[in-house]
């Protein structure tokens, strides 16, 4: 079997962030990246379909050169081999098309996509790439079980959980719950270090558009001061309430 992993190149959600020309461009000055949780869960379970099934692992991301350290740390973590799409990810759509060339190209059985990456927080790639190459697509998926050319795949619907199967040539959007959180792993030094005997691929781009532009970035507003009321004082409570916080 030979497993397809997208990976999204994304800020620490402990970076402190900001903006720059006007609040126009992300500054990266300072700024950690990191694998995108949701597909640091899809990886781990290509990890794990690669060790008990004798499956292929390969990465892909788009993005420039500066991405690779994380390319490397999939490597690091298991993955047989990477592809990096020479092409700043512009947007969802263009993203798409570029993995699409790549999926096409690549002969995959399963594709396994992070249902979004927490900086843009879009949404929109995995549906996009199952549309792009006519596989069968499971979205917010936290269960994955193959057998022979049959997935069987566990979902998060509203109000509860939904089981499907479907013939592989396949496309995830997994999630948290795709395997546990302890089940996460941390690169060590023999990985690291093989890491960098690993292929990393740098393809060029195909013919892409972008749908959509950043106009500008605005952080969320600052919080207001907390106002404290003496537990016998339900008056001024009341007050503000009704007249400041504006919920009664």
């Amino acid at each position: 079997m030979k497993i397809l992993v997208c990976i999204s190149h994304v800020p620490d959600t402990t970076s402190k962030i900001n903006f720059t020309e006007n609040n126009t461009t992300f500054d990266t000055n300072g700024v950690q990246y990191v694998i995108n949780p949701n597909d640091e869960f899809g990886l781990t379970r290509a990890i794990w379909f690669q060790e008990k099934q004798g499956a292929t692992v390969e990465v892909v991301t788009v993005g420039t050169a500066e991405v690779e350290p994380t390319l490397r740390k999939a490597l690091a973590i298991g993955a047989n081999s990477a592809i990096r799409v020479d092409m700043p990810a512009l947007d969802g759509y263009a993203v798409a098309q570029q993995l699409a060339a790549v999926v096409k190209n690549g002969g995959y059985d399963l594709v396994i996509a992070g249902r979004e990456s927490i900086d843009y927080n879009g949404g929109m790639v995995p549906g996009m790439l199952a549309a792009m190459t006519g596989a069968n697509f499971v979205n917010t998926c936290i269960s994955l079980e193959i057998d022979g050319t049959t997935a069987t795949t566990v979902r998060e619907i509203d109000g509860g959980k939904e089981t499907a199967t479907a013939a592989l040539p396949l496309i995830i959007g997994g999630q948290k719950g795709l395997v546990e959180e302890s089940d996460l792993r941390i690169p060590n030094m023999r990985g690291i270090m093989m890491a960098r005997q690993k292929p990393l691929n740098v393809v060029p781009p195909v013919d892409s558009n972008a749908e959509t532009q950043t106009v500008s970035f605005e952080k969320p507003a600052a919080k207001g001061a907390v106002t404290l009321v003496d537990a016998g004082n339900l008056d001024q409570l009341i007050d503000l309430l009704h007249n400041e916080a504006k919920v009664i």
